[in-house]
């Protein structure tokens, strides 16, 4: 079953158009959910909208949407006035500047949404944006306005498609000067670095996201399940917290061991005795193809 559009409108560059369909690139449907209810009665509980003043219930029909202005005083806003809102980025996706990716800082990248043309007449002007960007190195920033905001976005070309990402605002973006301005420099010698690399190079491989596992959720599962069964529970014994390092140094050693990796100066020789093969077969080579040295001259004899 073909997945439902979130948005459909059009992208535009400059006097370029076509008409593409946005969809979700991630979904959390898949994760347990539970819901509250009555302990006594093992009914569902519903949540309702109660007046803090008259502790009234209050039925669908009378509740709106209000901007606080004052205590106590909020001005109403219709959902009729914020359909009412219509700016160009509410049906149209204007790219407004392109920029390599790698300026985009990760920190500012929010929530991936796909993107195809939506019809087949789109097919040829979303195809030409699509590889222009990609032959140019280039992504896009544009505005489009999802769940009733406007939202900036940065479009790429991801296989047949393009992938869009909102981006935070400025607002929204806290800097990191309150976090790490208190961290001091340290000095490291080179023996600590080196220990602390080798480790890293031995735990080195490729990013594969389907070997991932959320053995939280699995957990959840097996607990739902055996509840479910009217079995007990059974509990994974609680790993003990990590100690506070004492020796860095000895630490690193031991974490090398346990990696079953060879110590910095062992993986450098490895390393070179297995490169020594190759360069020894191209200074041969290269031997072999040097051009050859002038004769020298003979000398005559006196005669």
């Amino acid at each position: 079953m073909a997945p439902r559009a979130l948005w459909k409108g059009y992208l535009k560059l400059s006097l370029v158009s076509c008409a593409i369909a946005m969809f979700t690139a991630s979904t959390a449907t898949e994760r347990i959910r539970f819901n509250m209810v009555n302990r006594k009665t093992g009914n569902r509980l519903k949540q309702q909208y109660v007046d803090s003043i008259t502790g009234e219930l209050v039925e669908p029909e009378d509740r709106a949407r209000g901007y606080q202005v004052a205590k106590n005083e909020y001005v109403l806003i219709e959902d009729e006035e914020l359909d009412a809102i219509e700016i160009e980025s509410t049906h149209t996706v204007t790219v407004d500047r392109f920029v390599p990716r790698m300026d985009v800082d990760e920190l500012w990248l929010d929530k991936p949404y796909y993107v195809a043309p939506d019809d087949r007449v789109a097919l040829e002007a979303f195809s030409v944006i699509r590889n222009a960007m990609r032959e140019s190195n280039m992504v896009g920033l544009a505005r489009v306005v999802l769940h009733r905001r406007e939202h900036m976005i940065m479009l790429e070309p991801r296989g047949n498609g393009m992938l869009a990402t909102t981006l935070h605002y400025p607002y929204e973006v806290r800097s990191d000067e309150a976090v790490f301005g208190d961290i001091q420099p340290v000095e490291l010698d080179a023996e600590t670095l080196d220990l602390a690399k080798t480790i890293i190079q031995s735990k080195r491989g490729k990013f594969e996201p389907h070997e991932f596992e959320d053995r939280y959720e699995r957990a959840l599962e097996q607990l739902v399940r055996s509840k479910q069964h009217g079995e007990r529970p059974q509990f994974p014994e609680a790993p003990p917290p990590p100690s506070n390092v004492v020796n860095l140094m000895d630490a690193l050693r031991r974490s090398l061991a346990n990696e079953g990796a060879a110590p910095p100066k062992a993986a450098a020789k490895q390393r070179e005795k297995q490169e020594s093969p190759s360069l020894r077969g191209s200074t041969k080579s290269a031997r072999k193809t040097a051009a050859p040295s002038a004769p020298r001259a003979r000398k005559k004899k006196a005669g």
